[in-house]
């Protein structure tokens, strides 16, 4: 890792010694909550893409399981802060995780906290500008009465992880997950899109997406454009027939999908729309298009 120092419970630690107990609860039982930031060297400087809202989501994942963040979202901003600074680093991937320690109770666990940082992030790769390939998976997205996909938590991303193996098993770089009643809910670490007729379509929430940060932007910037942008139900053949498709996440950005299914989207390139949509992010980030949107950290 090119990082040397990692925030952990409020002191910079070297990377080789942040480490916790084998009994750590949140190893034995999958009890945490995450989030994922970018940062990018711009010409005003370093900046943090929408870093108080990346923290607040973090509060509202924990506040689902009834449970309060060891440190304010003032206090995460600061260590975010802080970890970059002591790193050198300029474009690099933020990881704020909350997760229940050590102790002979689970329930009655203390919540640790760290801020980890790299230069890259966990789905660092090639870029995919020719677009991916995505496969509808056999296994279903959560539900509210289950696990609540509203949170951003540890142990949720089982599901995310048994859709994506079998995705790539399949020869497939990308699973999309139906919910139970048959409606595209999310990719496996990504928010869905399509275009149909000039109109972009996102599932809502309630079909359990997760309220991704990027996707919010994403609508953002295409009702700028004057882009009719609606959350609504989509059934698998709504992929199959749209003439565009991309996926989108902190991590990933906007990854555009060529085929679902080995049926082909559009003309089986990136969309214009989806290319236009990109250019607007990067435009957002890098020449402050939305100033709201960055928050200086050097």
């Amino acid at each position: 890792m090119s990082a040397k120092f990692i925030w952990l419970d409020g002191e910079m630690v070297e990377w080789a010694d942040a480490t916790v107990h084998v009994s750590t609860h949140g190893l034995h039982y999958g009890i945490g909550f995450f989030e994922g930031i970018r940062c990018h060297a711009t010409g005003r400087g370093t900046v943090a893409f929408r870093l108080s809202d990346h923290l607040d989501r973090l509060a509202r994942s924990a506040a689902v399981y009834n449970l309060e963040l060891p440190y304010s979202t003032g206090q995460l901003a600061r260590a975010c802060v802080d970890v970059v600074r002591a790193n050198g680093l300029g474009d690099c991937y933020l990881r704020p995780i909350v997760f229940l320690g050590e102790g002979p109770n689970p329930l009655r666990a203390p919540l640790r906290t760290a801020v980890i940082p790299s230069e890259h992030g966990p789905l660092s790769g090639e870029p995919v500008n020719r677009g991916v390939t995505a496969q509808i998976s056999s296994f279903q997205r959560i539900t509210a009465n289950s696990l609540p996909p509203a949170a951003k938590a540890t142990g949720q991303y089982l599901n995310a992880f048994l859709a994506q193996s079998e995705a790539i098993r399949s020869g497939r770089d990308e699973a999309i997950m139906l919910n139970p009643d048959g409606y595209v809910a999310d990719g496996w670490v990504h928010n869905v899109f399509v275009v149909r007729g000039g109109v972009l379509s996102t599932p809502p929430t309630t079909s359990g997406a997760l309220g991704g940060i990027t996707r919010d932007s994403v609508m953002t910037l295409a009702a700028a454009r004057g882009i009719r942008v609606v959350e609504e139900n989509l059934v698998r053949s709504d992929l199959y027939l749209a003439q565009e498709c991309f996926l989108t996440g902190t991590a990933a950005g906007i990854v555009p999908v060529v085929s679902v299914d080995g049926r082909r989207i559009g003309t089986g390139e990136p969309g214009e729309l989806t290319s236009s949509l990109t250019e607007d992010l990067h435009h957002a980030i890098h020449d402050a298009g939305h100033p709201d949107w960055l928050e200086d950290i050097a």
